[in-house]
């Protein structure tokens, strides 16, 4: 596996892939990895990736002719579609990119999830009953049980 990651990071170094595509192919690589001793969560899988769109309309439109996926629900900010046992959720934004990504884990509870995180020294975020973070590089995580939807 190291040697697939190190692989990965040097396209993404070398722009032949771009940082989502890089973030998406190692959280793809962490839902079928073994956690180490000691981690704080058990990851088991890619539950959504939420993008910043400055178009709503456009990108639902754009995601549905290529993609064929059918609205879940849309209100004036968001929209969330289909995509099986997982959810491709766009919000309206200033600045195109990625707004967040969500991992399932094991035994998800907000609180406890609040509780682990601040233990480990990170600073989450719980709304409702969701519960996000920032990665080293200030890129939003959130964490979810396995069977979230939108």
């Amino acid at each position: 596996m190291e040697a697939q990651i190190s692989g990965m990071i040097a396209s993404y170094e070398k722009g032949r892939i771009s940082r989502r595509s890089l973030v998406a192919a190692l959280l793809a690589m962490l839902g079928t990895a073994r956690s180490a001793r000691g981690a704080t969560f058990q990851g088991r899988g890619l539950n959504h990736i939420a993008l910043s769109v400055t178009d709503i309309a456009r990108s639902r439109d754009f995601y549905r002719k290529h993609f064929d996926l059918e609205v879940i629900r849309e209100s004036g900010g968001s929209c969330f579609l289909d995509l099986g046992p997982h959810f491709l959720a766009l919000f309206r934004g200033r600045t195109p990119g990625l707004h967040h990504y969500c991992i399932a884990i094991d035994g998800f509870q907000a609180s406890s999830a609040v509780e682990s995180l601040n233990a480990e020294g990170l600073k989450p975020r719980r709304s409702g009953n969701r519960v996000y973070f920032d990665d080293p590089d200030g890129i939003e995580v959130q964490v979810s049980s396995v069977d979230h939807n939108a």
